[in-house]
């Protein structure tokens, strides 16, 4: 490893990530080190970290190099390994346009989750074709303290649990998951999303993400959202034949979700690099134990 690595920070809708830039895959990332870098008092701190890799550059992504140049080997705050992350791949192909690797228009970004197609509009927000929804069968039940919702089970990728409720404070701190069951339901963990009504198609939320804790923003979350109040609404765009845009507030800012009638999800949203450095690769290893 050399003695300094390159890093950016950067965030979509305050959900934030250290940024690792590595082509060549050559920098060795364990889940200490990457905790330690996620770290907000002894590291840069962040939600998530972003290792950007060269597709046939990573074993995980050589069979979608022929579609995608980039991979997003996206890992939680904890140092796991995550399928997705929505906000992430708009802060992931905001990066690739900074440095020169993309310009403007469609590219396509490669993902624990499939490739995912990705538009960088002229006036700066990012549009992530974000694939379609699962909606696996059986009742889900999550609960905070004395209170237990009903959850609609949506898959984007990766796990989420939507319980609508009438007050975002009744999902208490989100500094711990709050326990689901049936357990069989989630075998790996999930994203539980609690949700309120704003307005027509209009809907705010507040998140637990599995190997990070309550964070500002969600994009497969808010995903799983808009698809799930679509079914409560009767608003399927697969039964109505009409694409279905619910506005999305999340706590650190907005984001737009579209469902065509095929199933495919849009995510509209911004992406912004807030600072760019060199971390001693010294601390790296002193602080990984």
């Amino acid at each position: 490893m050399s003695t300094r690595i390159a890093f950016l920070k950067g965030h979509g809708t305050e959900n934030d990530f250290v940024i690792i830039p590595d082509p060549e895959n050559v920098i060795d990332l364990p889940p200490a080190a990457v905790a330690a870098l996620c770290d907000r008092r002894a590291g840069i701190g962040g939600d998530g970290l972003l290792h950007v890799v060269r597709s046939d550059a990573h074993p995980e992504a050589r069979a979608m190099a022929a579609e995608a140049e980039w991979f997003m080997d996206y890992r939680n705050g904890d140092g796991s390994v995550a399928e997705m992350c929505g906000n992430g791949v708009r802060v992931f192909a905001h990066y690739l346009q900074r440095a020169g690797h993309v310009a403007e228009g469609d590219i396509a970004v490669a993902t624990r989750g499939g490739v995912k197609t990705v538009h960088i509009a002229k006036e700066g927000d990012i549009t992530v074709g974000m694939g379609k929804a699962l909606l696996p069968e059986g009742d889900v039940t999550v609960s905070v303290g004395e209170r237990s919702w009903p959850a609609r089970n949506v898959n984007m990728g990766n796990p989420h649990a939507v319980a609508f409720v009438e007050d975002l404070d009744h999902a208490g701190d989100l500094y711990t998951a709050p326990p689901f069951s049936p357990a069989s339901a989630y075998p790996d963990g999930v994203n539980v999303e609690f949700v309120v009504d704003r307005g027509l198609r209009h809907v705010a939320l507040r998140v637990h993400e599995r190997g990070s804790g309550e964070t500002r923003s969600c994009g497969t979350g808010a995903c799983a959202v808009a698809v799930a109040a679509a079914r409560r609404d009767g608003a399927d765009p697969a039964v109505t034949g009409t694409p279905a845009t619910y506005t999305v507030d999340v706590p650190g800012g907005r984001l737009v979700i579209t469902e065509r009638p095929d199933g495919e999800i849009e995510m509209t949203g911004p992406a912004v690099i807030v600072a760019e450095g060199e971390i001693d690769a010294g601390w790296l290893e002193t602080a990984t134990p």
